[in-house]
């Protein structure tokens, strides 16, 4: 169990970040792996056991009970109450160890992970961390992530095990010159949550312009240009570029028909939290209350829901380049369907 590793949640992140655990921890410990999605974790099994033994597990507390770390990334708020406080299938039924390290990398909203932090930890199950993540599939992909980790930076001071395993697990998922240590419980998810709220806004803002522009006459590389290099510019805009083929230094969504690292629906969540958030202390989030109604509609929009946010540029009524098409096509289920 010392060296065993669990992973709750096969979603398009989940699924990049847990098979980076499973090529960087031992080859000779074993990774449990627990999704609602059965499908998933089977692909994943057949996929990555050649790194390792994988072991799926039907419940949350199985994952926990044989493991010393245990990593998280579920939907909502909802979904990580379950993993954790469920008395029968979550963490915390399982056996006391104060020295199991518990990294929860979900965006939720704040007092509801320090509810379930604070309930864990005086259980004794161990040291529960929020470690929201930022740089969407690719960087999961890349174990290049952003870890924004709402717990005190490792020291000689912090003795305990957790806190001594505490960088070596972050640095199997994301960048060092990325982590940045906030302290206390919840703090990671308050900055992530207003960091998601710039992301929403200044996206919609960088389609609309571009939509603008575009229709005006100007070329699209030569307007990415110009906002590349002047005020405009943005992480969005370089990494997320609504535009096809005008961004090729790196993997973009418009680029392969809007394939989703973020779906036009998640933005919904992740908005609100921050609407939410400024409220609860008394700001008054009017770029954030303008740009929800603007993506509430984007997601009822058949060309966005289920694609990438970025295809927003569609909904504002951005055009394409000539002879592209709008890339990908739905399913007979009904989900979009990528090269």
């Amino acid at each position: 169990m010392a060296d065993n590793y669990a992973f709750i949640g096969l979603g398009a992140m989940g699924y990049a970040m847990a098979m980076n655990i499973r090529k960087k921890m031992p080859s000779s410990s074993t990774l449990y792996i627990n999704d609602i999605n059965a499908a998933a974790c089977a692909r994943f099994k057949q996929e990555f056991a050649s790194y390792g033994p994988i072991e799926i597990v039907p419940t949350a507390r199985e994952a926990a009970e044989n493991a010393s770390v245990l990593i998280s990334i579920v939907p909502g708020a909802a979904d990580v109450k379950a993993v954790y406080l469920d008395e029968v299938t979550g963490v915390i039924a399982v056996k006391k160890n104060k020295d199991r390290l518990m990294l929860e990398c979900s965006t939720i909203d704040v007092e509801s992970t320090k509810e379930v932090g604070r309930k864990v930890m005086s259980e004794g199950r161990g040291v529960y961390i929020d470690a929201p993540v930022s740089g969407g599939v690719p960087a999961a992909e890349s174990g290049t992530l952003a870890m924004l980790i709402g717990h005190p930076a490792p020291s000689t001071s912090l003795p305990s095990p957790p806190s001594q395993q505490l960088s070596a697990v972050l640095s199997m998922l994301g960048a060092p010159s990325k982590f940045i240590y906030l302290h206390t419980l919840g703090a990671g998810l308050t900055a992530k949550i207003s960091n998601n709220y710039l992301s929403g806004t200044i996206l919609l803002a960088t389609a609309e312009a571009l939509a603008m522009g575009v229709k005006h006459g100007l070329d699209p590389a030569d307007l990415y240009a110009v906002i590349k290099n002047s005020t405009g510019q943005s992480w969005m805009c370089d990494h997320v570029m609504p535009i096809p083929n005008v961004q090729t230094e790196y993997w973009v969504p418009s680029n392969t028909g809007y394939k989703p690292g973020f779906k036009t629906q998640m933005m919904l969540k992740d908005l609100g939290l921050g609407i939410e958030g400024a409220r609860q202390v008394g700001v008054t989030p009017n770029m954030g209350e303008a740009a929800m109604r603007v993506w509430e509609s984007a997601a009822r929009d058949e060309r966005c829901r289920d694609r990438d946010g970025s295809s927003i540029y569609l909904h504002v009524g951005g055009v394409l380049p000539e002879g592209y098409g709008d890339g990908g096509r739905r399913g007979e289920d009904g989900t979009w369907e990528f090269e």
